[in-house]
């Protein structure tokens, strides 16, 4: 079962449909995102929709203006431009795992269940979470903790693991856990683990990057006036989608023109993120770190 996504009124508002308009659901999942854009479209709208998971095909919508695309929105460009669009009016990205996949303990993600140390969202790629694990050193072990968990004490956890693994493969959650739990603070303890699931599924599944080349299409993909709106679940991935709409590169750094003209082709609509309300947290426990950004693509000097 997908769970109610996550600021379902304001991104899709953020998208300002256009009822003739062409757009992309990047993170498809279980469809709210995109049944609630399909509501505002007419007939000769179109909206695209992405997924690598196979479990998402469950969720197609039978809809003539709907097309379901099976591939890591890392290839939106491509794929758009097979199905004949050359550009967008809006893109929208829902990041990071969907409930559903939390929740599916055999995929390895959630730290509450015990299953194999998977932890990939397109099940066609060979490296999982048991790859890293069982064949990383010391210090890439720690390199990934660090910079994609930013944990504290990501040399000792590794160094545990490295041990560990001499004398068994760690193939479970629970295999790893029992590893590193001398490493975790009391009462803090599950706020720790979520980091190092964390590292390890970017690592897995090479999400940042993957997002970086996203967002450095969005620009070719989206027309002068579309609307980009991104929700993200972590400060590397927020960091990205900012340093994209404010400069449009992954640094953030505003490069100017001779006569000191911002050269950027995203204005910033939404100048601090949106976040979810209190209810909203309430009832949709994922919510509580999400953070909506939008941006509309200038117009092409």
């Amino acid at each position: 079962m997908y769970h109610k996504p996550v600021l379902l009124h304001e991104s899709v508002e953020g998208l300002q449909v256009q009822a003739d308009g062409l757009y992309a659901d990047v993170t498809f999942g279980g469809g709210g995102h995109s049944r609630a854009i399909l509501e505002l479209l007419g007939a000769g709208g179109r909206l695209f929709g992405f997924d690598q998971d196979v479990d998402a095909k469950a969720n197609i919508i039978d809809d003539p203006r709907f097309v379901f695309i099976p591939q890591n929105f890392q290839f939106l460009k491509n794929f758009v431009r097979l199905h004949g669009a050359k550009q967008l009016d809006g893109v929208l990205a829902d990041l990071g795992v969907s409930s559903h996949q939390f929740d599916v303990a055999a995929k390895g993600f959630s730290t509450r269940f015990d299953g194999r140390l998977d932890m990939r969202m397109d099940q066609q790629q060979e490296i999982t979470a048991e790859t890293i694990v069982n064949t990383f050193d010391q210090q890439e072990l720690t390199d990934v903790f660090r910079k994609y968990g930013e944990m504290q004490q990501a040399w000792q956890m590794a160094g545990a693991i490295v041990t560990a693994r001499q004398s068994a493969v760690i193939q479970t959650t629970q295999d790893l856990k029992q590893i590193v739990e001398p490493f975790l603070p009391r009462n803090r303890e599950n706020k720790v683990l979520a980091q190092l699931f964390q590292a390890i599924r970017i690592e897995v599944n090479q999400e940042l990057q993957v997002l970086e080349k996203f967002l450095e299409q969005c620009a070719d993909v989206i027309k002068p006036g579309g609307r980009l709106v991104v929700i993200s679940y972590h400060s590397l991935e927020d960091r990205l989608v900012k340093n994209f709409m404010r400069a449009g590169n992954a640094n953030g750094i505003i490069e100017k023109d001779f006569y000191g003209k911002k050269l950027s082709p995203w204005e910033v609509i939404s100048r601090k993120p949106i976040v979810p309300n209190t209810e909203e947290i309430k009832e949709n426990n994922r919510a509580r770190s999400a953070k909506l950004r939008i941006a509309q693509r200038n117009a092409d000097d």
